[in-house]
């Protein structure tokens, strides 16, 4: 009789497709998100306030490395112009949050779900514009013509002064405002604690439906397409259909990402958006891992928090400059190291920081026996 249970001392055999498709199959991955968790939580009473606002900004850029995984890692579809997606939700986020009597385009709407759906939605119709290019183009191709969209967005943001404010002057954020409650203004917690709690809650919820999108029906048609778009053509696979909605999906995600991770810093200009930005989230997911969702967040932290260790590097290396006149300095230094980091990872662990962790995963499950 099947009873739906695990035998004992069979950690990966079970008697139902249910089990076999849960989210968390596995008691001990349930035991560590517990604890995952429960560590975040409560990580905004422990720490500093300029590491909660870096951990923020890690969470933001999370959400956006998600995004631009499922298009590039699950679906196959090289993207490099993730920034101009980014710039459009921030945009939209700000226009609709702004004050109506400021100098550049306001609505007023500052009730954060309403700005920070928007603004995915936004990105997600560029991005259904963007994706009937998929269909005609791959490979390096696709490659380059994402990447023209960086430099039309940069363009085109810093000519609109009444949206952008213009280059080198900007415009404030959107503002973040929950209940009546504005998060970006301390209260009885302080505003960093508050914005590392709210990006917290949605990263949870981004990566959730992410990870059940890839195990469902459409996560096994971008798969499909990713490896072979004729052969998911001939089983009933529609690849254009399946690229389109790769392109909406991770637009809407960056979006989102774009519309809150200046809520942290409460300023941007047009100059953030550029060339740099995408490779940083390209960077994200091949060191992090293709097509995983936990390479994702852990690519995302990792290229977040290495700022802070080459802020450190003039004290350490003494032909390192923290002036941005002097050469090399620390500027410089991040983006080389993006490189380095980039081939390393491909050339020695091409699953990245995921692949690590599973391989380190297994040797301890199979010790005494790990070869």
């Amino acid at each position: 009789m099947i009873t739906g249970t695990r035998p004992r001392g069979r950690p990966l055999l079970y008697t139902s497709y249910k089990q076999d498709m849960a989210l968390l199959d596995t008691g001990a991955k349930r035991r560590w998100l517990a604890a995952l968790l429960t560590v975040a939580a409560l990580a905004p009473f422990m720490l500093a306030d300029d590491i909660l606002q870096l951990l923020a900004v890690g969470m933001v850029a999370s959400i956006g490395a998600i995004g631009l995984n499922l298009v590039t890692g699950y679906a196959g579809q090289i993207s490099l112009g993730h920034a101009f997606f980014l710039a459009i939700g921030a945009y939209t986020a700000a226009a609709l949050s702004g004050d109506p009597d400021g100098k550049v385009i306001g609505l007023g709407v500052t009730f954060l779900p309403v700005w920070l759906l928007a603004a995915g939605l936004a990105a997600a119709v560029a991005g259904v514009i963007v994706a009937p290019l998929a269909t005609r183009l791959r490979g390096l191709y696709l490659a380059i013509v994402t990447l023209g969209l960086v430099f039309l967005g940069e363009h085109v943001f810093k000519e609109w002064d009444e949206l952008t404010g213009g280059p080198g002057v900007g415009r404030p954020a959107a503002v973040p405002e929950l209940f009546g409650v504005r998060l970006d203004e301390a209260g009885v917690y302080s505003k960093e604690q508050k914005l590392y709690l709210l990006m917290l809650v949605l990263l949870v919820v981004f990566a959730v439906l992410a990870r059940n999108l890839v195990r469902s029906r459409i996560g096994r048609a971008f798969a499909a397409v990713r490896d072979r778009d004729l052969a998911a053509a001939i089983i009933g696979v529609d690849p254009r259909r399946v690229k389109l909605l790769a392109f909406a999906i991770s637009s809407f995600y960056a979006g989102v990402a774009g519309a809150l991770m200046y809520t942290v810093t409460g300023f941007f200009d047009p100059g953030s958006f550029n060339l740099l930005l995408s490779v940083q989230f390209i960077a994200m997911i091949l060191i992090g891992g293709a097509a995983t969702i936990s390479g994702s967040i852990m690519g995302a932290m990792f290229v977040t928090l290495l700022p802070r260790l080459t802020r450190e590097l003039p004290g350490v290396l003494p032909f390192v400059s923290s002036e941005s006149k002097q050469t090399p300095n620390v500027f410089q230094v991040e983006t080389v190291l993006y490189g380095l980091l980039i081939i390393v990872f491909l050339v020695l662990e091409p699953r990245g920081l995921f692949g690590i962790w599973t391989r380190v995963r297994n040797y301890w499950k199979a010790w005494p026996f790990s070869h």
